[in-house]
């Protein structure tokens, strides 16, 4: 992966420092970062870098521009009114969002600006959510009568389902100490403490051994789909293959020595 570069579309800057951290900003501020099929695209082929990127501890989604991201563009989803375009366009934003959620290093969405419909769905999606005070967050679509489907998959399982709800039959926005206050988001900060805020959670993130946060990132998210009995089989299996790794053992060591524990990170 090239470490900085903008990509040959100019819609996506991507930079990774020498811990790892790669950071990927969306750069269509003049469409509010929409998710076109080249944004998707463009997207879709940084995530598939960073999957087979063993060195890759840590991604942070950010943006440029007023917003974050307006979700898709309906001027261009009314110009092509064929089903057809419709199923492709949506299965490839939902790459998209599974690719995020199957990525084995967390994902931290840096929200300076407005999130719509899909783009409340990526805030949504990512593992991790940190956003300025004056960021506002909408499943808007139902305005304009379509209801937020593919956003409403993420939403559900961040915030409970009253909250969800409202946010989709009614397509109002909430501002961030509401978004913090239902689940959407992790912390909140002034604009100017924005990434130092973000900066915070990648330290303590890359303090930790991959091998643990990968197998937890997908312990927890197959985990919620179980019933308790398998939940229970999957973490305890998930544990005990944890336990066999080097750091995990490095770290049992530390503890019984009273000493940090001397992980190679």
């Amino acid at each position: 992966m090239n470490p900085n570069f903008l990509d040959a579309t100019g819609l996506l800057g991507v930079q990774r420092d020498a811990r790892g951290v790669v950071t990927l900003t969306l750069n269509d501020a003049a469409r509010f970062n929409a998710l076109g099929t080249e944004m998707l695209q463009t997207l879709q082929q940084a995530l598939d870098a960073v999957a087979r990127d063993e060195s890759v501890r840590v991604v942070v989604l950010a943006a440029n521009g007023k917003a974050f991201c307006a979700g898709h563009n309906l001027k261009d989803m009314a110009a092509h009114p064929d089903l057809a375009w419709y199923q492709r366009l949506f299965a490839q934003c939902s790459r998209v969002m599974l690719a995020i959620h199957k990525l084995p290093v967390p994902v931290i969405a840096r929200v300076q600006g407005m999130a719509t419909a899909a783009g409340c769905q990526l805030v949504a999606q990512c593992d991790l959510a940190v956003a300025a005070d004056h960021a506002t967050f909408a499943t808007s679509g139902i305005h304009y009568g379509l209801f937020c489907a593919t956003p409403s998959v993420p939403l559900v399982r961040n915030v409970p389902t009253k909250q969800a709800m409202e946010m989709l039959l009614t397509g109002d926005f909430i501002d961030a100490a509401t978004a913090l206050q239902q689940g959407l988001l992790n912390r909140v900060v002034p604009v100017d403490a924005l990434d130092a805020e973000v900066e915070k959670l990648v330290q303590s993130i890359l303090h930790k051994p991959r091998v643990a946060v990968a197998m937890g990132k997908a312990l927890v998210y197959q985990q919620r789909e179980l019933g308790m009995e398998a939940a229970y089989q999957l973490a305890g299996q998930t544990m005990a293959v944890n336990m066999m790794d080097e750091a995990a053992q490095e770290g049992a060591r530390a503890f019984a020595e009273k000493r940090r524990p001397a992980w190679k990170v």
